[in-house]
């Protein structure tokens, strides 16, 4: 029986499309592969491979099997009030977007131990001075999110030597990671945090998460990463806690409006570390695999790993 599966994507890119029906085609022969909008007729279309499509467009395909969502987070595909919520939606874990959060996580988290926007500074301003840090056993990392992402981030950094602390929704055991979930464990782990490292999905909890209210739990001169969802931070907060000093820089990889507007204060704050949504990307090579791995266990008539409980919005 054939198969058709359909790649949805805004990225006018030839290349990425041709890697991802090169790879499932590698996988998996029988699989027709379509490329939006060049859906042909929507009543085929069995699966879509879905990265921010169209709102509304998901609901054309009257006999849709299944989603399967190629970002880390699914907030942007909650967004759609036309959203078929009788089709399962597949989350992606795949281990080329964890090596490359973490690879992300592990690049701000080092540079803020060793101190190098200072150092840059001292760069622009001809000054030299020899700057102390301190060992990574005495370096208190936060990581906000303890899914697969925050997970992976936190074993690389207790590897290192780093003093990992770990915030979720429940209790995590990971040697070396001192754990705190829950409201009432929150102020506590902010308190220890002195780099804090956010990844946690965007739901109507954790929206608007780093505020004034956190910010100024965290010890003064932190240093914040958000590598999540821009939704995530409130803005004037940040940049109103960056210019009296409580933190001393911020990385900011995603933003509430993506791209960032010209005339957004982040572009132009000296304490601000800004990448255009940068810190992983879905690679075709390792994902795709994932994909049809997926695609097996469901035209087997088994659950495929990973579907996305809508209640949680993850």
């Amino acid at each position: 029986m054939r198969t058709v599966v359909l790649y949805n994507s805004p990225r006018d890119d030839e290349a990425e499309v041709a890697a991802w029906r090169g790879y499932i085609k590698a996988y998996d022969a029988t699989i027709e592969f379509r490329n939006w909008p060049k859906t042909g007729p929507v009543e085929e279309i069995d699966y879509v491979l879905a990265w921010l499509p169209q709102l509304g467009d998901l609901a054309r395909y009257p006999n849709l099997k299944a989603i399967f969502w190629l970002g880390a987070g699914v907030d942007h595909l909650l967004k759609d009030k036309e959203l078929p919520r009788r089709v399962p939606i597949v989350r992606l874990v795949d281990e080329g977007l964890s090596a490359g959060m973490t690879e992300y996580v592990l690049l701000h988290v080092l540079r803020y131990h060793r101190r190098l926007p200072e150092l840059e500074a001292q760069q622009r301003e001809g000054v030299w001075r020899q700057l102390s840090y301190p060992l990574a056993k005495d370096r208190r990392i936060g990581i906000m999110g303890m899914g697969v992402l925050g997970t992976d981030a936190a074993k690389r950094l207790i590897s290192l030597g780093f003093d990992v602390g770990g915030w979720s929704g429940s209790p995590k055991q990971l040697a070396g990671l001192t754990s705190f979930h829950g409201d009432g464990q929150l102020t506590a782990f902010l308190a220890r945090s002195e780099i804090l490292v956010c990844l946690l999905p965007l739901t109507p909890t954790t929206t608007g998460i780093i505020n004034a209210r956190t910010l100024a739990a965290l010890p003064k001169g932190a240093a914040v990463i958000n590598a999540a969802r821009g939704g995530h931070v409130i803005d004037v907060d940040l940049i109103a806690a960056l210019d009296r000093g409580q933190i001393a820089h911020a990385t900011l990889d995603v933003f509430t409006t993506e791209p960032l507007p010209v005339e957004h204060p982040f572009w132009r704050h000296p304490r601000i570390t800004l990448t255009p949504h940068v810190a992983s990307m879905t690679p075709s090579e390792t994902a795709s695999r994932v994909v049809v791995e997926g695609l097996k266990a469901l035209r087997a008539g088994r659950r495929a790993a990973n579907i996305v409980d809508l209640t949680k919005g993850y």
